[in-house]
């Protein structure tokens, strides 16, 4: 790890200290030793005794902390689009996922390609979201539905962090469908993705376990089980809950301590209140929301009022939200759930960070690592404000500028 010091200054900085506000310092600088954030302040306030190397003058640029996609699929075969042509024509999403559409035929696809093919497609998806400032991104299993295929799409990723210049967090999401060999048997496929889990966790695979608790999926009952397998191995849990009904997921995932409850339309009180108290983070996915033309809108205001960290991602995915841009959901969190375009950010930050139990980014404080953005912008409000721009910030990710 390189022990130089470079200075970045005259930066108009959103460092999103503090639990609320953008914590804006409107002339100021960043002193990056190594990999990490050593001072953050104004620019008259840095310290004389440093011992600077570089030095980069951002002509009043706006920088933010790099952006932390919590949620997303990107390791698949093929596509969808004909079920988005479905759909349109008044097939629901639980229609095409019965009648072996859905996942399931993601799942085939991604079963027939290979490792490299899987790579080289994720690779591209990567980037683009590497494009417009993520530089943490999580990214799902759940595509392969066996222990060869999930295996695989878990390598992938690995294989992804392995050599770009992003942090890649790795879920196991193996209960996301019933394959077409567990057809009538959810029970037995349950048992069989709970016997995979140590042999994952021992390849070092797996950062966590997902589950998607749904009446078109798996029961609380099942998923409990797949919680309770990843609890005896040490791993964080997280939920893909009350998505389509209210199913209990929520308030069953906060009793694990889960980082995060994903989705959420159908969330209840109690629902709101067990995540509260165990300090489970709401991810809100408005790419799905819009795509799937869904109209009822999570609860944002209990939420807020019950101090849940809400966190914003893009879910990308081929089914129901195949979109590559974190900036757009930017948009979306605010124009369509009607968060503030400071909660919006603080989502896609320090409380997307906070989703994947990382405690080291997402703001710009001193001791946090040197993942930031620079971007054309006066205000940070203009994140969330401009649609469809396609801007790319230059971007630093542990301290270095990253050109991949």
């Amino acid at each position: 790890m390189s022990s130089a010091t470079t200075l970045w200054r005259h930066a108009r900085l959103a460092t999103l200290a503090g639990p609320t506000g953008y914590g804006q310092v409107d002339d100021g600088a960043l002193v990056v030793r190594g990999e990490c954030l050593q001072w953050v302040g104004p620019v008259a306030d840095v310290p004389s005794q440093l011992d600077v190397t570089a030095e980069h003058d951002l002509h009043g640029a706006l920088v933010t902390p790099g952006l932390v996609d919590c949620h997303t699929h990107l390791v698949y075969g093929g596509h969808r689009a004909h079920e988005f042509e479905q759909r349109l024509q008044g097939v629901s999403y639980e229609e095409i996922a019965r009648t072996g559409g859905g996942i399931r035929s993601t799942v085939a696809a991604t079963r027939a390609a290979d490792e490299d093919s899987l790579y080289t497609s994720a690779l591209a998806r990567a980037r683009q979201l590497m494009r417009e400032g993520v530089t943490t991104v999580e990214i799902k299993s759940g595509y392969g539905l066996s222990a060869e295929h999930e295996a695989r799409c878990l390598r992938v990723a690995r294989r992804l962090g392995a050599e770009l210049p992003l942090t890649v967090r790795s879920t196991c999401l193996s209960a996301h469908a019933l394959p077409p060999e567990f057809a009538g048997r959810p029970d037995d496929y349950i048992a069989a993705v709970c016997a995979w889990l140590p042999a994952l966790q021992a390849q070092g695979l797996v950062d966590a376990v997902d589950a998607f608790c749904e009446a078109i999926a798996f029961s609380p009952a099942q998923t409990q089980r797949v919680f309770d397998a990843a609890r005896q191995l040490g791993l964080p849990v997280k939920l893909h809950a009350e998505q389509l009904s209210d199913q209990g997921g929520a308030a069953l995932a906060a009793g694990y301590g889960a980082l995060s409850c994903d989705h959420l339309e159908h969330l209840s009180p109690a629902g709101v209140a067990a995540m509260a108290r165990a300090g489970t983070v709401a991810v809100l996915l408005p790419g799905a929301y819009y795509f799937l033309r869904e109209t009822k809108l999570p609860p944002v205001a209990a939420l807020r009022d019950a101090g849940v960290p809400i966190a914003i991602a893009t879910d990308h995915n081929p089914g129901s939200s195949p979109t590559l841009s974190p900036l757009l959901m930017l948009n979306m969190a605010c124009t369509l759930f009607r968060l503030t375009p400071e909660e919006a950010l603080r989502g896609m930050t320090v409380n997307g960070a906070r989703a994947l139990g990382l405690a080291d980014r997402g703001q710009l404080v001193t001791g946090q690592r040197a993942d930031f953005a620079i971007w054309p912008h006066e205000h940070p409000s203009e994140m969330s404000y401009w649609l469809g721009q396609q801007v790319q910030p230059r971007v630093v990710w542990g301290g270095q500028e990253r050109t991949a």
